[in-house]
């Protein structure tokens, strides 16, 4: 069984658009030399070949361990396994509504309640629009359990160019929850002028 390291970040991919954003933050982690232990849903998996042309295989190299939805018995499904913290990037409304009722019948649910019942960081990152009330009242529960929510809605003040810089903004963000240096954005910097 692989060890897991006490600076380990755990990277869940749900089946919601977003896995840009998922490739970004895995490879923003791999840059700055933290491990990361990668959980992709099947659904996950095809929004990242819809979405970036990737498979789980062309992130591998930046991975610490690649793991199954079904590996229930993998380290990060355990609290006495220490880690940085968990995102879920992109996490699906389905994905919100397990989490917020107390299903854990994946590895990522399991992982990310074992995240929340250590008070250890969980980062959700939710992109859907417009959200219902039940998503809505799913987020409340969660955040009120301890989880980040992380809505992938780009800053407009950045005036960005490219798609590539608003995913690099929300990538940055994540990191900036997970308190691992960066240099994805330029925050807001009142010197610059009124926007």
């Amino acid at each position: 069984m692989t060890e897991v390291p006490s600076d380990a970040v755990v990277v869940g991919m749900t089946g919601a658009s977003g896995a840009p954003i998922a490739v970004a933050v895995v490879r923003a982690l791999h840059a700055a030399g933290v491990p990361v232990h990668l959980i992709a849903s099947e659904a996950g998996q095809v929004v990242l070949r819809e979405e970036c042309q990737l498979t789980i295989d062309d992130l591998r190299a930046q991975v610490t361990t690649v793991l199954g939805e079904k590996e229930f018995t993998a380290r990060v499904a355990s609290g006495s396994t220490p880690t940085r913290g968990m995102v879920i990037v992109p996490c699906s409304s389905n994905t919100l509504a397990k989490l917020a009722h107390g299903m854990a019948d994946t590895l990522i649910t399991r992982a990310a309640h074992v995240h929340l019942k250590e008070r250890r960081p969980l980062i959700l990152v939710p992109r859907e629009t417009p959200l219902s009330v039940f998503t809505l009242r799913n987020m409340t529960a969660l955040t009120e359990a301890g989880a980040t929510m992380l809505i992938a809605s780009p800053p407009y003040y950045l005036r960005a160019k490219t798609v590539d810089e608003l995913v690099g903004y929300l990538a940055g963000k994540v990191l900036d929850h997970l308190h691992v240096p960066h240099t994805l954005y330029r925050g807001w910097r009142s010197d610059e002028g009124s926007v």
